[in-house]
Order: structure tokens, then sequence, then C-alpha cells
């Protein structure tokens, strides 16, 4: 079992920074993957970032790339997503994910992950 729990959520206005932090516990040593997805209301769940745990390699879905940078910390087992330059259409919920499959997992497929945070609200105003 993985535990997740996002922070760093919150109000901000259109060109601002926000800064997301999820903490991973239990089995963290055996995580393959760990992402960031975000939901706004109305829409389906989408692929924001993520970062190959054994090797730290990032991932990025095309709305991600040029504003947000994903990055860990093994030591303390916890993701981060750096985002930058935040429109009105980032507002969502954004939730944390981890998998301990093995082997190749597609990153961007939110059936790929058993393990769910319980999402921070980002909202960005114009």
């Amino acid at each position: 079992q993985v535990q997740l729990v996002e922070s760093g959520g919150g109000l901000v206005q259109a060109g601002g920074s926000l800064r997301l932090s999820c903490a991973a516990s239990g089995r963290t040593f055996s995580m393959n993957l760990m992402t960031w997805f975000r939901q706004a209301p109305g829409k389906e769940r989408e692929f924001v970032a993520g970062v190959s745990w054994r090797d730290g390699s990032p991932y990025y879905a095309d709305l991600a790339k040029g504003r947000f940078t994903v990055s860990r910390d093994n030591a303390g087992a916890t993701l981060y997503l750096q985002m930058n330059s935040l429109k009105p259409e980032d507002t969502a919920v954004y939730y944390c994910a981890a998998t301990i499959r093995s082997g190749y997992v597609p990153v961007s497929v939110k059936s790929s992950y058993d393990y769910w945070g319980q999402g921070t609200q980002v909202t960005v105003s114009s």
C-alpha cells in the first residue's frame, strides 16, 4: 500500500505560480511511477506530469511543457509540481497518483495507477 497526501494548492492570479507537493508513505520503495493528474469541473481527469521513481526521468503533457516542472525528493518520498505562468484554464483539482506495477506502465493513463491522493484545489483568477 502507498498513501499519498497533496498540499500546496490555493488561489492565485493569472501569471502567478504555485508549488504542489505530494508526500508518499508506505511501500514507497516499490514505486515505479509517481504522477500528477488534474480534473476541472465537468471534465475528465487528465495527465499533467510525472516522474519515474527509479531513475527520475520526467514526463510532461503538452499542457505542462514550458510552464510546469515536476521533480522528486527520493529521500523524503515527495513529488513536486512547480507551476508557473498559471492560466485560468489551469483551475482544477490536482491529484497525485502512484503505481508499484513493474515493467512498462503507460505514464499518462489513469488506469495505470493504483494509489491516489485526495486532491488539492488550484484556482487561477483572471
